[in-house]
């Protein structure tokens, strides 16, 4: 295992347990934690939860609006693969991240040893503020979407009925509920229940392709052309073809933005250090290429889209479904897509509260020590779990404000989730250079070009999602993109209040200082100055180091359980 130390390279202490470590604990404890959860996550599962969070069907139905409203089926195609090319960076460059650092708030505390000096503690503050907002608008906005879906569907069958606001609000709380029930579950019940909501889900994506193509009842021509359907930018924008394109990667970053969660899940998961990372790249390359399939299939099969977009049901999937399938199979793949999603924003759930828990247990949120705490009943952190819920619940009472008030959080979810994607990125790329210790997982010489085309993608796309799809004379308030006021007001807000009082107590996560760059002089003689904001007394989270002057041959003392910690 590459184990390396929360010491210093000239002062390499045992490290006394109360049981012999295992080798995911020895890394833990190599990056300053102790081990909370049961390790009771696999590849496989690990890789289920994820999938089922990218959520493929419910996913590119809930986006259809922007996927194929603002370019068209060219948005769909061959804009797909172009998105998917930054995707695919982003995750690679996360992966070898998760591999070297696999802790719960590993974007957050990569950001931190990895920073310039001085700039630690302020980079994880933003890259954890951005993560944590991304994670805590995801479940809302999928439960959103699957409220929307159930109602649209019965008024398919009761044409007179109108779903009003407050009816779509308390099904969509009724969702979130449930599922945070089942998210406060123990680890193991989770594990199998994602890994059946992944079979699930993978099925209603094939059975709903097949069910498209098959029971498709347009008269002749049965498909669109080839030439329509990737040479014709249907442009319903005020901006020029480019910028529509560009903006309709919205629908394909909020779709494949939910590889990320293996990475929180590191400490619940064996072997994290090698299956994390493939469970990441798992995730963005199968979701990729299932993903381009549907959307290939959608392309070639929409009749017209002004109807679909302009749709009088309220969710522009189902009206897709009834150009081209009867009553019968619309409800079918409607039906699919709601399970799927509810499976959806259950993984959502999971990986929400183990962000929040991750950096509450730095102190980067109010009441910390309360969000920060483990259920001795279930082993999983229940607090932060409901921490998440409340807020969810709130954030959805911006439906009252309108429809395009409630759409910020889709955006605000793919802005929030890279830019925190992007930033311990940026800081190995440029800052950290050859001197970032790489785990086993690696992109070898691949691994700087992959990480500037990560960094590229995100500084383009960022100002790009906050476009209103309207401008000049044609934009009005209700048609305002409020993705600027929803994701930078709090970021703002935490900015402002780390540097008015947050900088006296946040001086970031636990750190390995053999991670740093910009590690302490070999010349250092005073071990208690080696440690890097790890240790209390020389305690370091219930583990004591071997004292010096017990440490007579260099060993430490004989003692019946220990293991020590060294530089691989």
């Amino acid at each position: 295992m590459p184990v390396t130390t929360i010491f210093s390279n000239n002062h390499l202490h045992p490290v006394i347990s109360d049981h012999v470590l295992t080798p995911d604990e020895e890394a833990l404890v190599a990056l300053g934690y102790k081990q909370e959860f049961k390790r009771e996550f696999s590849l496989w599962s690990s890789f289920a939860v994820s999938f089922a969070l990218l959520g493929l069907l419910p996913s590119i139905a809930s986006t259809l609006f922007y996927g194929m409203g603002y370019a068209g089926t060219a948005g769909m195609t061959w804009g797909w693969l172009v998105a998917m090319i930054g995707i695919q960076a982003v995750a690679n460059s996360m992966a070898e991240l998760c591999s070297a650092m696999p802790t719960s708030g590993g974007l957050y505390y990569a950001a931190a040893v990895l920073a310039p000096p001085g700039w630690g503690p302020i980079a994880a503050w933003v890259t954890g503020w951005s993560n944590w907002l991304c994670q805590v608008t995801s479940s809302p906005s999928i439960a959103y979407s699957m409220a929307s879906m159930i109602l649209a569907l019965k008024t398919l069958h009761e044409p007179e009925y109108t779903a009003t606001t407050w009816q779509v609000y308390l099904l969509t709380v009724a969702i979130m509920v449930s599922q945070s029930v089942l998210s406060s579950l123990p680890t193991r019940m989770l594990a199998r229940f994602n890994s059946a909501g992944t079979i699930l889900n993978s099925v209603a994506l094939l059975i709903s392709l097949i069910v498209i193509l098959a029971g498709n009842n347009r008269e002749a021509p049965k498909f669109n052309s080839s030439a329509e359907v990737w040479g014709t930018i249907e442009n319903q924008t005020d901006w020029p073809d480019g910028i529509a394109i560009l903006m309709s990667f919205i629908a394909i970053i909020w779709t494949m933005s939910g590889y990320d969660s293996p990475f929180h899940l590191a400490e619940e998961c064996s072997n994290a250090a090698v299956a994390s990372p493939r469970s990441i790249v798992m995730t963005s390359s199968i979701g990729g290429i299932l993903g381009w399939a549907f959307q290939m299939a959608l392309a070639y099969t929409v009749v017209d889209i002004p109807s679909v977009i302009d749709d009088e049901l309220g969710q522009p999937f189902v009206t897709y479904l009834t150009q081209i399938l009867n009553t019968r199979l619309v409800t079918l793949v409607t039906a699919l897509t709601i399970i799927s999603a509810f499976f959806m924003g259950q993984a959502s759930m999971i990986a929400a509260s183990r962000v929040a828990y991750a950096y509450s247990r730095d102190g980067c949120f109010p009441l910390s020590s309360y969000w920060a705490r483990v259920n001795k009943h279930t082993d999983t952190p229940v607090n932060a779990v409901w921490l998440n819920t409340v807020i969810g619940c709130l954030l959805l009472l911006l439906m009252f404000g309108g429809g395009v008030v409630i759409d910020a959080i889709f955006s605000v979810g793919a802005i929030s989730a890279y830019v925190a994607f992007a930033i311990p990125i940026a800081m190995k790329t440029i800052f950290a250079k050859d001197n970032f210790r790489k785990g086993p997982w690696h992109l070898g010489r691949f691994s700087k070009i992959t990480g500037y085309i990560s960094i590229a993608f995100v500084t383009v796309m960022t100002p790009i999602l906050c476009f209103p799809q309207y401008r000049g004379d044609n934009l009005t308030p209700d048609l305002m993109n409020w993705t600027v006021v929803v994701y930078f007001g709090p970021m703002c807000f935490a900015l402002i209040w780390y540097y008015a009082y947050a900088h006296k107590f946040f001086k970031g996560p636990k750190v390995n200082v053999d991670h740093l760059i910009y590690a302490q002089s070999e010349n250092d003689t005073d071990p208690d100055t080696t440690i890097a904001s790890t240790s209390k007394n020389g305690v370091i989270e219930g583990i004591e180091p071997v004292s010096p002057e017990d440490d007579t041959n260099g060993l430490g003392p004989k003692v019946e359980k220990r293991a020590t910690l060294t530089r691989s």
